[in-house]
């Protein structure tokens, strides 16, 4: 019991840093700090846990200058003025569900309802919306670091409840609108690091489907035995 609750909080320790890494990507043009921040072992070694891979991303480009050119494309690609991609769930998903695409849709209504349901804030600082990518990953980020905490502390039933809302968050939000984010980023991207990571990012999202199924699955047959 011991061994499976310290996976359980392993796991979600990873999955946390991931979601938190990126969140920075999509929230504002990266800094050289971060830039250089991605090769410390606490990115690194959660992207190889994972099976992600960020190889190729530099290049030889110094960081001074990498910085500069990210800046530019991160405002072509995600600003504009014209032609930008949003990074809003609303302005991908609501002509699925008969709505015009707008900023602050009922979409992004859904979103913020969920995030004040289970009384998490996130980070609005750069001026962003509830269903902003970074917002939904950084909420995404606190709810797993929520989960390690309960399974730390052998909090099973709160572990187990917090599974479970990351699974409804995912199946109703992030799976519906991500990865086709994902492709038109790397279909637009001029940089490597957003077309990299826009793989990376949709790579990620495919590898949480599995993950939250099959944790959940474990959990619940865990309880069986045990009852």
């Amino acid at each position: 019991m011991v061994e499976s609750r310290n996976n359980m909080a392993e796991m979600a320790m990873a999955r946390a840093n991931v979601y938190g890494l990126l969140a920075d990507v999509f929230r504002e043009e990266p800094s050289e700090a971060f830039l250089i921040n991605l090769g410390e072992p606490e990115f690194s070694g959660s992207f190889h846990a994972l099976n992600l891979s960020l190889d190729e991303m530099f290049e030889n480009t110094p960081y001074v200058q990498l910085v500069d050119d990210l800046a530019v494309e991160f405002t072509r690609l995600f600003i504009g003025p014209t032609n930008h991609i949003s990074p809003h769930e609303s302005m991908h998903t609501e002509a699925r569900f008969g709505e015009k695409k707008a900023l602050w849709g009922d979409r992004t209504v859904e979103v913020k309802k969920f995030m004040q349901t289970v009384g998490l804030e996130v980070d609005d600082s750069f001026g962003g919306m509830p269903d902003h990518i970074s917002a939904e990953f950084e909420f995404m980020q606190q709810l797993l670091l929520k989960e390690a905490n309960a399974w730390i502390n052998e909090q099973d039933d709160l572990g187990r409840n917090i599974l479970n809302i990351e699974n409804k968050f995912y199946d109703e939000h992030l799976s519906h609108w991500v990865s086709d984010f994902c492709d038109t980023v790397a279909e637009l991207a001029s940089h490597i690091f957003y077309r990299q990571f826009s793989e990376v990012t949709k790579g990620f999202m495919d590898f949480e489907k599995e993950t939250l199924q099959t944790l959940i699955t474990e959990v619940e047959e865990r309880d069986r035995l045990s009852a």
